[in-house]
């Protein structure tokens, strides 16, 4: 057991500090070199580490990204960042199309992905309107951690849950979808709140330039869209058709690549392939097989049994609020990929949608409390622009506690109802 708990705290130190000391290795070289230290040293055989990859969650991830990848190149979100902020004539309202536009793409694609590509578009919208961008990037990355709340696809931790523990799609939405609307009010109130007076002071100069810049297909994207739509209404028709997510996943993105290949010249699959995040799939393995060894070695029974409240109300609250704090530590993936094992044991679904709410809605409490953050963090660096941990945390307390709260009486609403069980 010793080994397999050092290995897993050495694992995860360099996953929450992104650099262990004095050693330049980052989170995916962090994940792998774990997973290959528990084979090295006994904990696992070759054969069941390699059993230990949940490959359904592995095909899901791979799935959504390659359907995202093929409608980044044809400009589909530039045209719909472009057309939502085409409609901002005062900051208020600005702030409110960068809150929903991101809240709703997140939701039904990886709220990662989505701020990769809103955050360059908002940047150069702020600039064009003269106006602070912090509290825009503050709120797309808050915006993107509520939506993809809603969905099994919507983030990796929700995938991770969804496959696990075989919940349906359209089962999913039906518990979270409140929680992430009802969040998304609340995060746009509580931004108008901490921002009034800047945003009732209105854009200095007309707007001037456009976003030219940000170029889209049109005739590329009313060949492609439809297999997005088809691929949703799969979705959540799955149980009907008896068809696992991650299969109709890979199936739209296959679609998507022989769709282009036909219909649209310039993109060939390889161009989309090459823009799939490779090493978060490593990342992925790589925390799969050092989760098993440690599981195998019962390092999980001394380190999360001991918090894991029972399927009713009052382990909906300790989960929820326990993920909230836990992921400013490790961020929200290995979080919910430490406490999955113990969850399998546990009947139901009531903890494992709290553990969705918590570990997602928790992310918004500082800037490295999700990946998403970062990401709008570095893309905002890139233009110059600084995200200050202390700023983030402000609004991002307040948001977090006023959300994970909601969470929780809407979830222990559900299960006294006898819809959540």
């Amino acid at each position: 057991m010793f080994t397999a708990a050092l290995i897993l705290a050495i694992a995860y130190i360099g996953i929450a500090f992104e650099r262990l000391p004095k050693v330049n290795i980052d989170r995916p070289s962090a994940a792998f070199s774990g997973a290959v230290l528990m084979v090295l040293f006994g904990v696992l055989t070759v054969e069941e580490a390699i059993r230990a990859i949940d490959f359904n969650t592995i095909g899901l991830l791979l799935g959504m990204m390659v359907l995202v990848s093929a409608l980044q190149v044809t400009g589909f979100f530039n045209l719909l960042v472009i057309k939502s902020l085409s409609l901002a004539g005062t900051p208020r309202r600005l702030l409110l199309l960068v809150i929903v536009a991101t809240a709703i793409s997140s939701a039904f694609f990886v709220n990662d992905v989505v701020v990769l590509l809103f955050t360059p578009i908002v940047l150069q919208t702020c600039r064009i309107r003269k106006v602070n961008p912090v509290p825009y990037l503050i709120a797309e990355a808050m915006a993107s951690n509520i939506g993809s709340t809603a969905t099994i696809v919507g983030n990796p931790q929700n995938m991770l849950i969804g496959i696990t523990s075989g919940i349906s799609f359209s089962r999913f939405f039906m518990y979270l979808f409140p929680v992430a609307f009802v969040s998304t009010v609340a995060l746009i109130l509580v931004m108008y709140a901490f921002y009034n007076k800047s945003l009732k002071q209105g854009f200095n100069d007309p707007p001037g330039p456009t976003l030219e810049n940000h170029a889209y297909n049109v005739r590329a994207i009313m060949r492609l869209v439809p297999i997005l739509v088809l691929v949703v209404i799969t979705f959540f028709i799955s149980p009907f058709l008896k068809l696992g997510i991650p299969l109709i996943a890979l199936s739209g993105a296959t679609l998507m690549l022989i769709a282009g290949q036909l219909f649209v010249g310039q993109m060939r699959p390889s161009t989309i392939l090459k823009s799939v995040d490779w090493t978060l799939l490593l990342f992925f393995a790589g925390l799969f097989v050092i989760i098993e060894g440690a599981h195998k070695a019962g390092v999980l029974d001394v380190l999360i049994k001991r918090i894991i409240a029972a399927p009713d109300l009052s382990g909906i609250a300790s989960l929820s609020v326990i993920s909230t704090l836990v992921s400013q530590l490790v961020s929200n993936v290995p979080l919910t990929m430490l406490v999955i094992p113990v969850l399998k044991d546990v009947p139901g679904d009531t903890l494992w949608i709290a553990l969705a709410a918590g570990s997602t809605l928790g992310g918004n409490l500082t800037i490295i409390g999700a990946v998403a953050n970062i990401i709008v963090a570095e893309g905002a660096e890139r233009e110059g622009i600084q995200l200050r941990f202390v700023e983030f945390l402000k609004g991002g307390a307040a948001v977090t506690a006023v959300t994970v709260a909601l969470a929780i009486l809407i979830l222990s609403a559900e299960y006294k109802l006898g819809w959540l069980r």
